[in-house]
């Protein structure tokens, strides 16, 4: 009985380990924005990869994806978005993001309950990206001062 229990035991500790998957990361960062409002001036810039850590791949080819949270304070059904990151060879990527945040009938789009929501969307399933190298955030809808967004976030994925 002693060597059956002692069967099960290792072999779980062993399915355990093996089912753990190593050397994959996945990097992201977010940012919070002001609750007076995101001004259209402000671009926001995120560092995907802890600069410190001497580990870290400079070029990564991943999902890129952008990610919003925001309140029931958001007056809009989509957001325009500016997005800009650095590829190999130093070339500067810039790209417009259309994301719609609710549905025609004003049912938000994103997943949260409460007055918060998120939505996620992938930009490009399979960009190259500088991670030591800042991505930069900026709306560009046509008014002054965005209310209603709480963080916009980036999360590359291998």
């Amino acid at each position: 009985m002693r060597s059956l229990l002692f069967y099960i035991a290792s072999s779980l500790v062993i399915l355990f380990l093996t089912a753990c998957e190593g050397g994959r990361r996945d990097y992201s960062r977010w940012a919070n924005i002001s609750p007076e409002g995101w001004i259209y001036a402000d671009t926001v810039l995120l560092l995907p990869a802890d600069t410190s850590l001497h580990d870290n791949d400079s070029l990564v080819n991943a999902a890129l994806k952008v990610a919003l949270r925001h309140s029931n304070a958001y007056l809009y059904s989509n957001i325009w978005l500016e997005l800009t990151y650095h590829t190999d060879n130093h070339r500067l990527v810039r790209d417009t993001l259309d994301i719609r945040l609710a549905d025609v009938y004003g049912r938000w789009l994103g997943s949260g309950f409460g007055a918060s929501y998120q939505r996620e969307v992938t930009v490009s399933p399979a960009a190259v990206v500088d991670i030591t190298r800042p991505i930069a955030l900026r709306h560009i809808m046509r008014v002054d001062t965005l209310q209603g967004i709480e963080q916009v976030g980036i999360e590359v994925v291998r």
